[in-house]
């Protein structure tokens, strides 16, 4: 019986024809559906989940430097698709005080990405008294700013429409914000940020826009000279 069972496999094994070995284009088609995935799975995540962000201004200094690697939360706040202008906003709304990444209503510069706190909210009545900031008739604290109020800086009143917000930078002497170009519409909310993965001391023009060599030599440096690197800085959660 055994010696039966053994020619019927070894039959069996004689008439099952080996698969063909795959071809170039076949290989080359596998290699396109696996990279296809990839490039989806990016999509997703950057369209809807986090987004990488370098800081290239001191406006948001002390709070974040130049030369800040962030991963910036768009969870409930913003869906889009990476690269183009296509995007909806969802359903997560600015707290006062809160750190946000939003374009901004320049449309002559783009609308380039900014990073400022979120100081008036929808119906509140921004004024600043020599350089101290009220919200609604109260004196707003900001331990977080880089300086102390300039006694020579008074605006506003500033009421803030419905559907959108009043941005500030924490280097209130140094920061291109709402005081100068208005205010922030909700559809214009990208996230908030929730960790320094990197962060650099290199000089601002490294991180502009268009400045892709440059960064390069950047990050090859730090591989020389690791002290460049702000290493307490490193994994900070805001």
């Amino acid at each position: 019986m055994k010696a039966d069972a053994d020619a019927i496999a070894v039959e069996q094994a004689i008439e099952t024809p080996a698969p063909a070995p795959a071809t170039t284009s076949d290989k080359v088609w596998r290699e396109v559906v696996s990279w296809f995935w990839v490039i989806m799975a990016f999509l997703f995540i950057e369209g809807t989940l986090v987004q990488a962000r370098v800081i290239p201004s001191g406006s948001m200094e002390r709070t974040v430097l130049i030369g800040d690697h962030l991963i910036v939360s768009r969870i409930g706040y913003d869906a889009g698709i990476p690269f183009t202008a296509w995007h909806v906003p969802l359903w997560r709304e600015p707290k006062r005080q809160q750190i946000i990444v939003f374009r901004a209503p320049l449309p002559e510069q783009g609308f380039p990405d900014f990073i400022k706190r979120c100081i008036g909210l929808p119906g509140d009545t921004i004024e600043i008294k020599q350089g101290v900031v009220y919200v609604n008739g109260q004196a707003l604290s900001e331990p977080y700013r880089a300086d102390p109020p300039n006694p020579q800086e008074n605006r506003g009143p500033y009421k803030v429409p419905a559907g959108q917000y009043f941005m500030m930078g924490d280097n209130r002497e140094n920061s291109y914000d709402s005081r100068y170009w208005g205010f922030v519409p909700r559809e214009n909310i990208i996230g908030t940020p929730v960790l320094i993965y990197m962060s650099i001391d290199a000089p601002e023009e490294v991180w502009e826009p268009g400045h892709v060599g440059e960064r390069f030599s950047t990050y090859l440096s730090t591989l020389i000279h690791p002290g460049e690197i702000r290493w307490k800085r490193l994994f900070h959660l805001f």
